[in-house]
C-alpha cells in the first residue's frame, strides 16, 4: 500500500521530527539518501522504520541496504507526501527513522576529548563530528544549547559520523569540566588571550574545548582552564572558522 495523504499519522510524525523538540521527545532523528542508509545499517544503528518514495526506482538500492530495508518496518509513499518529508532540494527517495544513542555518561577511560562550548552553526558542527570521527574519537561532549547533532543538515553534513561518535549532552558543562578534572584529564582551552601555542603543550588525557564561533570559549569554562592554547597564524587573520581549527588542533594532538 502506497501512503498518499499527507494528514497520515506516520507522515505527520516524521515531519515533525524536523524540528528539535520533537526529536528529543521521540529520540528519534532522520537520515535520508542511499548513502547514509548504507552507513546506518553498516554501523547497525538502531532503525525504527524505513520510508521510501514510489519514485525510488530511479535509484537502485544496494543488496546490504536492500536486505535490511526487508527486516525494517517499510513505508511507501506517494512522490507528493515524500517532498513534504524531505528538506534535499534534489531527494533520493528514501529515508530512515533512526533511534537516537541516549549515551548520557562521559568515558573517563580515553586520552583524547573534544568539547563544544556553545558552537550555533550546523555547517560546523556536522563537520567537527566529521573531523572527530576521522581521528578514531569515539565520543564528543556538547552541552544543551549548542546547534542540535541531529539536526538534518548537521547530519548529512556528518557524512556517516553520527553513527560512530557518541554525542554526550550534558546540562551543566562546568559541572562536567570538574568531573573530568577530578579524573585527572587536563583542560585545554582555545582563546585568543594566550602566548601558549597548540605546538607547546603535551596533549596526553586532555579535553580539547572549542568555543562559540563568534565569541569564543565562555567565562565560566575560562576559568576552568588548565592551560590556553592558540593557534599560531603569522598571516592577518586573526580568527579561524570553529571546524577548521578544532581539525587544525585534533591533528596536531594525535601527531604528539
Amino acid at each position: 500500500m502506497v501512503i498518499t495523504s499527507k494528514d497520515n499519522e506516520i507522515v505527520k510524525h516524521i515531519r515533525k521530527l524536523r524540528e528539535k523538540k520533537e526529536r528529543e521527545e521521540a529520540g528519534e532523528f532522520i537520515v535520508e539518501g542511499i548513502k547514509m542508509l548504507e552507513e546506518a545499517v553498516r554501523e547497525k544503528a538502531r532503525i525504527k522504520m524505513i520510508v521510501v518514495s514510489e519514485e525510488l526506482n530511479q535509484n537502485p538500492i544496494p543488496q546490504d541496504v536492500l536486505y535490511k530495508v526487508a527486516k525494517e518496518k517499510l513505508i511507501y509513499v506517494s512522490e507528493s507526501v515524500f517532498k513534504t518529508l524531505t528538506d534535499v532540494n534534489s531527494p533520493q527517495g528514501i529515508l530512515a527513522i533512526i533511534e537516537k544513542n541516549q549515551t548520557k555518561e562521559i568515558d573517563f577511560s580515553q586520552d583524547l576529548f573534544l568539547i563544544l562550548d556553545n558552537i550555533q552553526d550546523p555547517g560546523n558542527m556536522g563537520t567537527i563530528l566529521r573531523t572527530a570521527d576521522s581521528v578514531n574519537l569515539k565520543q564528543v561532549i556538547v552541552p544543551k544549547g549548542n546547534a542540535d547533532c541531529y539536526n538534518p543538515k548537521v547530519v548529512r553534513s556528518t557524512m556517516g559520523a553520527i553513527f560512530r561518535v557518541s554525542v554526550i549532552e550534558v546540562e551543566d558543562l562546568s559541572k562536567s569540566i570538574k568531573e573530568m578534572k577530578k579524573h585527572k584529564i587536563q583542560i585545554l582551552v582555545t582563546a585568543l588571550e594566550t602566548k601558549d601555542s597548540i605546538y607547546d603543550v603535551d596533549y596526553k588525557r586532555s579535553a580539547i574545548v572549542i568555543g562559540n564561533e563568534g565569541n569564543g570559549v565562555s567565562k565560566e569554562v575560562l576559568e576552568l582552564a588548565d592551560k590556553k592554547i592558540k593557534i599560531p597564524m603569522p598571516g592577518k587573520t586573526e580568527s579561524l572558522n570553529a571546524a577548521v581549527a578544532t581539525g587544525i588542533i585534533l591533528y596536531h594532538a594525535i601527531r604528539k
